[in-house]
């Protein structure tokens, strides 16, 4: 007899930042406000994940995620951990809440995977053991992101994801003098988060590729479906999808309408289950794979890592946001080395209940 689900608990916590993470033309972070979702089964096996909500990007809050997650228990528990379609028939049943979703679908993976007596790493480990990654380097004055990028180069990161579309030649600028410190050494691309409009774009991104940068994520609004589908058959600078494509239905949309070249797939809004299908459907597109981070902590980083290491991912991933962390809720910190991050030395990380008691809400 296989195990069933016997409860399933979200648990806000709140985590301190070194600094605010600023993007977009208004959103900002000052702490990772977050919830652990946790599932127990009847064979005690445990499978937790973390939910990132964003107000400002999906409509959810701390409060949200653990409302929608007491709205689905009852239709949870008792099930069979093994019946994969009744559980997302389940996740499937409400809209939106996507990281509440997301949370769900990654702790279902690892309790289901607790009960066959194995881990998240021998069911989900790919082919790319070494992932490349990438650091999120927010909206701020440019001394401040330039002393940032300095300590995460050092810790050994070797891409920036750089926000820009506030001030675009103050954008520019930063670009410039990234390229002037660091040369061909550390790759460069931007995040606009739909931030340019039409009219500029073309320009905008034409600079952009002069600094050198190697690609721009989402530069006009998601809404403008045929603007985007417009600039990018410009062919200036390839694009990354990733507010245009938070579901498969979403990526269906975009592949009909050739808008992009990068998908970038989060496991904190699409969990493990969506963000294989995505990745896969992508690449049967010929679409380069990306993992990104919803500003995850160390266990959504995890989570994130292994997905990253999927053959369709051949893009740098977002997988060190843990080094703008005051502190963490791993037992172990996670480390890089000259622009990689090995993925299987992650497997000894593992929630620290201590933490997580210490930094409850």
């Amino acid at each position: 007899m296989t195990a069933r689900i016997t409860s399933v608990e979200a648990l806000p916590y709140r985590l301190p930042l070194t600094s605010k993470l600023a993007w977009g033309a208004h959103s900002a972070l000052s702490a990772a406000e977050h919830v652990l979702v946790r599932v127990t089964l009847s064979d005690g096996s445990v499978g937790v994940a973390e939910a990132t909500p964003r107000p400002t990007i999906y409509g959810e809050t701390p409060g949200s995620v653990t409302a929608i997650l007491q709205h689905l228990e009852p239709a949870l528990l008792g099930l069979d951990i093994a019946d994969e379609a009744a559980l997302n028939r389940v996740r499937g049943s409400v809209a939106g809440n996507h990281t509440a979703r997301g949370a769900l679908d990654m702790a279902l993976w690892e309790a289901r995977a607790a009960s066959r007596g194995q881990s998240l790493f021998d069911t989900l480990l790919g082919p790319h053991e070494r992932v490349r990654v990438s650091f999120i380097l927010g909206i701020a004055p440019p001394a401040e992101m330039l002393a940032e990028a300095e300590r995460v180069v050092a810790a050994g990161v070797r891409c920036l994801k750089v926000k820009v579309g506030r001030h675009a030649a103050q954008d520019l600028q930063v670009i410039a003098e990234l390229r002037r410190r660091y040369g061909d050494d550390v790759q460069l691309y931007a995040d606009s988060n739909d931030a340019v409009t039409l009219e500029q774009a073309p320009d905008v991104l034409a600079a952009m590729r002069e600094a050198g940068l190697m690609y721009v994520e989402e530069p006009l609004p998601a809404r403008d479906l045929r603007a985007r589908a417009a600039l990018h058959a410009a062919g200036v600078l390839p694009i990354v999808a990733d507010d245009s494509c938070f579901t498969p239905a979403d990526l269906e949309r975009e592949l009909d309408f050739d808008t992009f070249d990068v998908l970038n797939v989060k496991t904190a809004r699409n969990g493990f289950t969506d963000g294989l299908q995505m990745l896969r459907r992508a690449a049967e597109h010929g679409k380069r794979g990306m993992v990104g981070s919803q500003a995850s902590t160390g266990l959504g980083t995890l989570h994130a890592a292994l997905l990253s290491t999927q053959a369709e991912v051949t893009e740098p991933c977002e997988l060190s946001f843990v080094l703008k962390l005051g502190d963490d809720l791993l037992n172990r910190p996670i480390e890089f080395q000259d622009g990689w991050l090995n993925v299987p030395e992650l497997r000894e990380h593992r929630l620290d209940e201590d933490k997580l008691a210490r930094y409850r809400i």
